[in-house]
């Protein structure tokens, strides 16, 4: 069965002086063969995003601005998670000398200490794990 056409026949003209022309002879030259087919193809999908998206700031003028935040929050993200990524391994070895404190100074201590005795040297993680966290915190703030 084949599929009916109703095709409209028109001519592009590009004037190679002019920059904006020119910048689009030489993508059509070097497009995606693979994903667009022909010029025609090439021109629909490019006809159809830009209007479409003109159309969508017409009814709705902050949709740029939102799409930007969007973008700036997955960037936010991404960064939080790399920090976590890295931040895990010493909150774990924080955590296993904690545990393991009370043993390092000979078999048969109590297991259970005082935090004085048993944080004395993990402070100076702690504070710089609150000033980073401060410092991050101030950075969000910011915007």
């Amino acid at each position: 069965m084949r599929k009916e056409r109703k095709i409209i026949n028109t001519n592009i003209r590009l004037n190679l002086l002019d920059e904006a022309d020119r910048q689009a002879w030489e993508y059509l030259q070097t497009m995606n063969r693979k994903k667009y087919k022909s010029y025609t193809r090439a021109v629909v999908a490019a006809v159809n995003d830009y209007f479409g998206r003109e159309y969508e700031k017409e009814e709705d003028p902050y949709l740029e601005t939102r799409e930007k935040e969007d973008a700036f929050l997955r960037q936010v993200q991404n960064a939080i998670k790399e920090g976590v990524k890295e931040s895990v391994p010493m909150l774990l070895a924080k955590n296993l000398m904690e545990l393991l404190y009370p043993y390092m100074n000979g078999v048969g201590q109590p297991f259970m200490q005082e935090k004085e005795e048993a944080g004395f040297a993990f402070d100076s993680v702690d504070r710089e794990q609150e000033e980073n966290a401060d410092v991050a915190l101030d950075f969000a703030d910011s915007f």
